[in-house]
């Protein structure tokens, strides 16, 4: 059963959403996991593409958007319109929907800003995941 951990962002801040979620890729793809990030929308996807470049100084995280050619084989894929394939195992949801693949996943990471309809509807997801019994952590972050 997927494990499903929401992080809590304390600002309402879009540019620290996707660096966390930046580091976050970066530390799963660095312990070895294949990750796809759900995003929602083409502007988020390419938001997040654009940033994974420059997060960091130094720091490199080979990722592309979901549905190019060679994406299969890549480590990170990022994408708002298609399932991804079935070679990942870990999923982080930035949109404000339940991906519904998520279960195909054995780790799920929502990351969720403090902006209140973000809140909002991260709370609809949580409720969704609790009725259905799924194994639920919330980390509250500070920073």
């Amino acid at each position: 059963m997927t494990r499903v951990d929401f992080y809590l962002l304390e600002r309402a801040d879009r540019r620290q959403r996707l660096d966390f979620c930046c580091r976050l890729v970066e530390k799963a793809w660095h312990r070895g996991h294949r990750i796809y990030v759900h995003t929602g929308d083409a502007a988020l996807t390419r938001a997040l593409d654009e940033r994974l470049w420059t997060f960091r100084a130094g720091s490199f995280v080979p990722h592309q958007p979901a549905g190019d050619d060679a994406g299969s084989d890549c480590p990170v894929l990022i994408g708002h319109d298609a399932e991804p394939p079935a070679t990942r195992e870990v999923l982080v949801n930035l949109a404000a929907e339940v991906p519904l693949f998520f279960s195909r996943f054995p780790r799920l990471a929502e990351v969720v800003s403090a902006e209140p309809d973000d809140r909002d509807q991260a709370r609809e997801r949580y409720r969704f995941y609790r009725e259905r019994g799924y194994d639920l952590h919330t980390h509250r972050l500070e920073g």
